[in-house]
């Protein structure tokens, strides 16, 4: 499952105490029915790797402070630009934060590695033959004008989502055959087989939207009227393009429910947009900004030396967390004729001096990324054996051969910024692929010359790109590098209008439909969808469709390596780095639970303590 635009997750089996056969959903203990009987289980939860860890009756989740005072404001960086409120479809660039203004189906326990609990929907009814799941929602929820929400607006959200939005979610929930509102309260959806294990859990993490304010609206087009929601925070007013302000609704009808005490804590949260980030870390510096998360190993080593911090007044955190790190990476687009052939793109993967980059640019901080599902257990590493060679072996012959001879390894460099082993080894794979160096430049059969541009979102990523640039020029390369805002990035990406660009690709511990997203022959395709890269390949779609529908973890572990090393040694992507921790800055204004959860970042729950405000307003006079 998926953190863009949905989260990702996965479903296993019901649990043997309730008497299933291995493969089906993890539900709570009933509250009625059972499997023998082949009544629907009635449950408060749902989970992919086991028991939920919370009981029907719990009051709120562990790492929250169920007392936490409301009030106060919190001030947040949004870089680049927006000129639409509807973040569901390709059209427009939307404006950040709009998940405040609506709630989902259930809600995701980020201390749990997959498992929701109640939201809109206070019940969930799983059949014994698993071709369906049906939510019954809060008759209390309701939207902001007063409305009840009802399994009307789910079957609109369902509908409009997936024939209007974005291609992701017609890939993402494609195994749905209908969704009907069977009463007022009660929804169901309807599956094409059983074997889709996450259907249920990835429906429960669906945004739900009025019905009655679309009604006469083009849900195809960007809009700046502000939405209409159920969830926490309305829009209160905006500058298109440069601000938005949310102010917290005080009679918010799931304020108390157990999946949401404790959270939500901030009157008011506005986001300023600053066109980079440096000019976002100067904002933060003078005050403009309270909170904000560093991605960037150089600004956190040297960028926060200034007198507040100095005071203690604004501080730094590293935050240890436990989520798969998935992949970001250079990624070729396989749909220009220039990186169809396997060996220049391991060619550009020698040229990258991880090493010399990480001492140098990155002070160390960074561990290489070697999986497409680092940082977890669905990660392949030496050679296949067992239940992961049992997948492989009918593909022999349509995978490359290495995968089942050779371990996979990035190339490993001294640091010194003198890789002549890389630049040895990627000049004979270039030329076995027919380039030759003339004339001081790379041509090829004809004459034409290696010439790419690398795009680019914002500055950041300039530092690294340009000496990458310069290594790849020693071979005669012809690189430009081109920088542009958020909004041309994105319809450029949505276009596939690049030849080399960055791709993240996250991951969760139970990977599943939103693969079919990541690496199919469909999504290459279809502009929008997150294929970034153009990956289409028969054997691909396969082991996707295998990891999809896994009967039970130790097969899903399984096919999800075999997926990753066949993804690897196809030298799709140039694998970049992942780190382990969330990098905050943020002004001493802030109360905080006990602990972080152990897979979020956990900002939710934070909240504005007064006397430590007023000592900083007060502090700030003398700066």
């Amino acid at each position: 499952m998926q953190t863009h635009p949905l989260r990702r997750r996965d479903l296993l089996s019901l649990t043997a105490a309730l008497g299933l056969a291995p493969g089906v959903l993890h539900a709570a203990t009933p509250a009625s029915g059972t499997a023998e009987s082949g009544q629907a289980i009635r449950t408060h939860a749902l989970s992919l790797l086991g028991q939920p860890a919370l009981p029907a009756d719990f009051t709120h989740f562990p790492w929250v402070n169920p007392e936490a005072p409301k009030g106060g404001e919190i001030a947040l960086t949004a870089l680049g630009s927006f000129d639409s409120f509807n973040q569901f479809v390709l059209r427009g660039t939307p404006a950040v934060g709009l998940s405040l203004l609506y709630d989902t189906l259930l809600k995701e326990s980020a201390d749990e590695a997959s498992s929701e609990y109640p939201y809109l929907a206070q019940w969930i009814d799983l059949p014994a033959d698993r071709l369906s799941v049906s939510f019954e929602l809060n008759p209390a929820a309701r939207w902001h004008d007063g409305k009840p929400v009802t399994a009307a607006d789910v079957v609109f959200t369902f509908n409009a989502l997936r024939s209007h939005g974005r291609p992701f979610y017609r890939s993402y929930w494609g195994d749905v055959t209908e969704v009907v509102a069977e009463t007022e309260r009660r929804v169901t959806f309807r599956f094409r087989s059983n074997e889709n294990r996450e259907l249920a859990l990835i429906l429960g993490q669906m945004p739900v939207l009025p019905a009655h304010w679309w009604e006469g609206r083009d849900f195809t087009r960007p809009l700046l009227d502000p939405p209409l929601g159920s969830g926490p925070y309305r829009l209160e007013r905006f500058e298109a393009g440069r601000s938005l302000v949310y102010r917290r609704v005080p009679d918010w009808w799931a304020r108390d429910i157990p999946s949401q005490k404790g959270t939500q804590n901030f009157d008011v949260q506005r986001f300023e947009y600053f066109r980079d980030t440096t000019v976002a870390l100067e904002a933060f510096k003078a005050g403009q900004i309270d909170f904000r998360t560093e991605n960037s190993a150089r600004d956190w080593a040297t960028g926060y030396d200034f007198p507040a911090m100095r005071r203690g007044l604004a501080k730094k955190d590293e935050l240890r967390h436990e989520l798969p790190t998935g992949m970001q990476a250079f990624a070729m687009n396989l749909r220009r004729p220039l990186f169809q052939d396997a060996r220049v793109r391991r060619a550009m993967i020698e040229l990258f001096d991880y090493e010399w980059m990480n001492a140098n640019l990155f002070y160390g901080s960074y561990t290489r990324t070697q999986s497409y599902f680092s940082n977890s257990e669905l990660a392949s590493s030496g050679l296949p054996t067992g239940a992961e060679l049992a997948v492989l072996e009918p593909f022999r012959g349509r995978v490359p051969a290495e995968v089942f001879t050779t371990e996979y390894k990035l190339p490993v460099t001294d640091g010194s910024g003198n890789n002549r082993e890389g630049l040895r080894t990627a000049l004979r794979l270039l030329q076995e692929a027919g380039w030759r160096v003339q004339n001081r430049r790379l041509v090829g059969p004809q004459g034409q010359p290696f010439e790419f541009e690398i795009l680019l979102q914002g500055a950041t990523f300039e530092r690294i790109a340009l000496p990458y640039v310069q290594a790849l020029e020693r071979i005669g390369m012809t690189v430009r590098v081109r920088t542009v805002d958020p909004s041309q990035y994105q319809a450029r990406t949505d276009a596939f209008d690049y030849d080399m660009t960055v791709d993240v690709i996250p991951q969760s511990l139970s990977p599943g439909n939103e693969q079919r997203d990541f690496f199919t022959c469909a999504k290459a395709r279809e502009n929008g969808s997150q294929n970034i890269a153009g990956i289409c390949d028969p054997a691909i779609d396969e082991l996707v469709e295998l990891v999809v529908n896994a009967p039970d973890r130790d097969q899903l572990i399984a096919r999800t390596r075999a997926l990753d090393r066949v993804l690897l040694w196809n030298n799709f992507m140039i694998p970049n780095w992942h780190s382990r921790t969330f990098r905050i800055a943020f002004w001493d204004k802030f109360g905080r639970p006990d602990r972080n959860p152990r897979y979020n970042l956990g900002l939710d729950s934070w909240w504005i303590d007064t006397s430590k405000d007023r000592a900083l307003t007060d502090a700030r006079r003398t700066l």
